[in-house]
């Protein structure tokens, strides 16, 4: 039985189509003549209507070996339809696509569209691409990168949904200034993208993750977060993240449960110390450990740079952060490891940290 459906208010950078027929000739068509981006939107098209009720998609490999999973067609249209519950967009509502359609949450912008019937733009994803239309949105969703290049533009979006990495500190104090709503998100690949988010500007500002609807959360013996959401997964998932829970519906989340350092027997959580200390310092950079007789382990700065020679004194950024949370020296490599889509690989550097020497002891 094909679950997919062509809602018939959807529209594509303008054009409606009366059958997914018609879309779907539309889809060859751009899959052959168009450029990179618009063939990864034609190919998930394609797929979308096709018989299987499946999408294979990779996962990100952020914490371990990407791989390839199935996801259901009928899961994913009820992750759609959740995310057009709690923000209330429905058929008619305008929203730009300017991720990539390769990666799941561009695939899911998509899904929403066909679902929901929204008037669909559909761009390059580039890093400023809102910037180069004089389109207003209901909703958009992007990474930190292309929030940092749009801020001139965000008055255009009224909803917007941010992922795929860790929003800092400055990020949130400048969309403070800002009238669009912004929301950070919580999910991976396996929960089809989001299941939860919170509002990081305006009055309804806050530091803790609601569920999304037929969401639910409890925690395991570690602390980590596990998702039940029959609607969008079969099984229950244990994740790796460490969080507070406040109600079975929402959470605060402290970090990764394999980055924490064990310094002094005091855990510190290293997504926590980069948030703090991001606006001080403007180089790509990550908070690690190194093994460390007296403590156990040693917190340590990272900074990508291929000239050493010109790091800052960051003694009276340190100073922000408490005793255990202080990096003890700082190395350097020229180019961080990343994944397909652009997550740092935290594991990798630390396997690599071994073949660099320090630049700067900062023994606090």
């Amino acid at each position: 039985m094909l679950t997919s459906q062509l809602h018939p208010a959807f529209k594509f950078n303008g054009l409606q189509f009366d059958h997914p027929d018609d879309l779907l000739a539309f889809a060859h068509r751009l899959k052959e003549d168009g450029v990179k981006f618009e063939q990864h939107v034609a190919k998930f098209i394609i797929k979308w209507f096709n018989e299987e009720n499946y999408i294979k998609v990779k996962t990100s490999g952020s914490t371990g070996k990407s791989k390839k999973i199935k996801l259901q067609k009928l899961h994913m249209i009820n992750s759609a339809k959740a995310t057009g519950v709690f923000f209330k967009m429905g058929e008619g509502n305008t929203a730009i696509l300017c991720l990539s359609a390769k990666y799941i949450a561009g695939k899911m912008m998509l899904v929403r569209a066909l679902t929901m019937g929204w008037d669909l733009h559909v761009v390059a994803p580039e890093k400023d691409a809102i910037t180069q239309y004089d389109n207003k949105y209901d909703f958009a969703a992007m990474v930190p990168y292309q929030v940092y290049h749009s801020m001139k533009a965000l008055n255009k979006v009224k909803k917007l949904i941010i992922g795929g990495g860790e929003i800092s500190s400055e990020l949130e104090e400048l969309l403070q200034q800002k009238n669009v709503e912004a929301f950070a998100t919580y999910g991976m690949t396996e929960t089809i993208t989001h299941v939860a988010v919170r509002r990081i500007n305006g009055a309804g500002r806050t530091i803790e993750y609601a569920a999304l609807p037929n969401v639910k959360f409890s925690i395991d013996e570690r602390g980590c977060l596990i998702i039940e959401a029959a609607g969008i997964s079969q099984n229950i998932i244990v994740t790796n993240d460490l969080v507070t829970l406040l109600t079975p519906t929402s959470f605060i989340w402290l970090g990764r449960f394999d980055n924490v350092i064990n310094t002094g027997g005091v855990k510190v959580f290293p997504e926590q110390i980069e948030k703090k200390i991001s606006s001080e310092i403007n180089l790509p950079f990550i908070i690690s450990s190194k093994k460390d007789e007296a403590l156990g382990e040693r917190v340590i700065l990272v900074l990508e740079t291929e000239d050493s020679t010109k790091i800052s004194n960051y003694s009276e950024v340190f100073q922000k952060l408490s005793q255990y949370e202080r990096p003890k020296k700082i190395y350097t490599l020229s180019k961080f490891p990343l994944t397909e889509n652009g997550k740092i690989k935290r594991n990798e550097i630390k396997g690599l940290l071994a073949r660099y020497k320090f630049i700067k002891p900062n023994e606090q």
